[in-house]
């Protein structure tokens, strides 16, 4: 009878100690909070967390794990993809109750977690407040914006003064990368593009017989508009992504903050070489673009509407102004350098982590794009203005 009771009890014993070292997770409300209890053996363990039960609410976030018995990288990962999205929204979050170890890597984690729209919102409800909540992200977004670009004309500035950081090697190395290598995909986006601008204005010339007039077409277009805008558009995806990608992984991997330590100003060693290479090559790219534009304009109309040669050369000779040229080579640079101010601000940007770096690159890709439609509207109307 004693042995059957030991045993009974030993077996009790056994199985509250496999209840307690069971993982497990619950969401429990506290008022407008919510607490994430964990409990048990989590090392090992592939069990999920369960799904935050409220969506929007505008209280904070905590976590217990007093009754955590272990833990390993498995529930880190989970818990930073149940809480990343909360700190994207601003949501306070209460990690105090974790172990030190999950502390600090939790922190770390979610230290870069850009805010979104909606955190930038707030929890204002009030359209008046809404309003003033969306101005003030609007204004440090664009104070950044502006602080970059005063940092980029001081180290330009240095520059000139023969005092900055910059390595000609460098400015060597990024004009080669932005120049002669652009120089295929500039040119097949520009024969595909010009193809399609003097096929679709030849048709419609045909119906009113001016075949004569598919050069003007083509000259004044090509030269003064769609090759800058075609480069600028390319550069954006080509350059300034790589830009972004370049200077976000040097600032994950502390590499800014390392020329910083060394006194070496990070504008003038990383930023001016790529805003001056493409200041440079801009104008090229342009002036190359346009000239294959113009090739392709001459192979439609001369080998599909039949007009000759030579009056083809001429027509074109004739409505290429000094003006169209001028124009569109100010264009060219124009969206060149707002390709790297793009690339460059997004790249220094950047947090510390793979998915900021891609974030960033993302961006640079979109802000330049949206800089360049910008820019192509203001010049625009601005040299109509000046009749130019």
């Amino acid at each position: 009878m004693r042995d059957a009771s030991s045993g009974n009890a030993l077996s009790d014993t056994m199985e509250v100690n496999d209840e307690t070292q069971a993982p497990g997770a619950s969401w429990l409300p506290r008022g407008d909070d919510w607490v994430l209890q964990l409990s048990g053996a989590w090392r090992g363990q592939r069990a999920a967390l369960p799904e935050l039960p409220a969506q929007d609410f505008n209280g904070a976030v905590a976590v217990d794990a007093e009754a955590l018995r272990s833990w390993d990288a498995g529930l880190a990962a989970q818990l930073w993809q149940q809480l990343d999205p909360l700190a994207r929204r601003s949501v306070t979050l209460d990690l105090q109750g974790l172990p030190q170890g999950l502390q600090e890597v939790l922190a770390l984690a979610l230290h870069d977690a850009p805010p979104t729209e909606e955190a930038a919102v707030g929890p204002a409800h009030g359209p008046l407040e809404r309003l003033g909540e969306r101005t003030k992200t609007w204004w440090a977004d664009h104070r950044k914006t502006l602080t970059f670009v005063g940092e980029v004309l001081l180290s330009m500035g240095r520059w000139v003064r023969g005092k900055s950081d910059m390595r000609t090697s460098d400015l060597m190395w990024q004009i080669e990368q932005t120049g002669p290598r652009s120089l295929p995909i500039v040119s097949l986006v520009c024969f595909l593009v010009g193809l399609i601008v003097a096929y679709m204005g030849a048709a419609q010339l045909q119906r009113f017989g001016a075949q004569n007039f598919i050069a003007d077409l083509v000259t004044v277009g090509v030269v003064r508009e769609v090759a800058a805008l075609l480069v600028g558009i390319v550069l954006a995806g080509r350059v300034g992504a790589a830009f972004a990608a370049q200077i976000g992984s040097m600032r994950a991997n502390e590499e800014v903050d390392a020329l910083t330590t060394l006194g070496v100003n990070p504008f003038d060693f990383l930023v001016l070489p790529r805003v001056l290479a493409l200041l440079i090559v801009g104008p090229m790219l342009t002036a190359f673009g346009a000239a294959v534009g113009m090739a392709v304009g001459w192979l439609v109309a001369v080998g599909i509407y039949g007009v000759t040669p030579l009056e083809y050369v001429y027509a074109s000779v004739e409505s290429l102004t000094l003006p169209h040229v001028v124009v569109g080579l100010i264009k060219g640079t124009v969206y060149a350098v707002l390709v790297a101010l793009a690339g460059c601000l997004q790249g220094m940007a950047a947090g510390r982590s793979a998915q900021a770096v891609g974030d960033a690159t993302t961006a640079s890709v979109v802000q330049a794009i949206v800089w360049i439609v910008v820019a192509a509207s203001v010049l625009t109307v601005v040299f109509q203005r000046l009749d130019f």
